[in-house]
């Protein structure tokens, strides 16, 4: 019993030290995953109503040609949820006239996203960013004309 004791007596104390060590080595990855997560959740977010409410807004345009208001509603919206307008891209297509009752008006609004803590050079090129698509299709309402 004796000689137990003596061989588990330099073993005093290494638990904590073992357990603090790959404690920090498996919680910092995990740590950083969960806020790329929710960084790229919240963005998601964003580009789908900045898609859905530049459709809403493409619908109720009158004019026949709602780029600018699209546009500028996506930034709005962007902006909202902390997503750099400067890197979106925004695409309307109408299924006909735009503003002929019936119309279906889809806007795709797609996004390049930086990865949270990643380093600027990596973060220009694919390596470091995700790609996020929005797309929402509205209908022109059938009691839409000339007021």
């Amino acid at each position: 019993m004796r000689a137990v004791r003596k061989r588990l007596a330099g073993e005093i104390g290494s638990a904590s030290l073992e357990f603090l060590t790959v404690g920090l080595v498996l919680l910092v990855p995990l740590v950083y995953l969960v806020v790329a997560m929710a960084s790229i959740q919240a963005a998601a977010l964003g580009v789908e109503g900045a898609a859905r409410q530049a459709a809403r807004v493409a619908v109720l345009e009158a004019e026949g040609a709602p780029a600018a208001s699209v546009e500028r509603t996506v930034r709005v919206v962007l902006a909202d949820y902390g997503v750099d307008a400067d890197t979106t891209s925004v695409v309307v297509d109408c299924s006909g006239p735009c503003d002929e009752p019936g119309t279906r008006i889809t806007v795709r609004v797609g996004a390049v996203i930086a990865l949270p803590l990643v380093p600027q050079a990596l973060a220009t090129s694919s390596i470091g960013t995700v790609r996020l698509d929005g797309i929402a299709t509205h209908t022109v309402s059938r009691f839409t004309g000339p007021s």
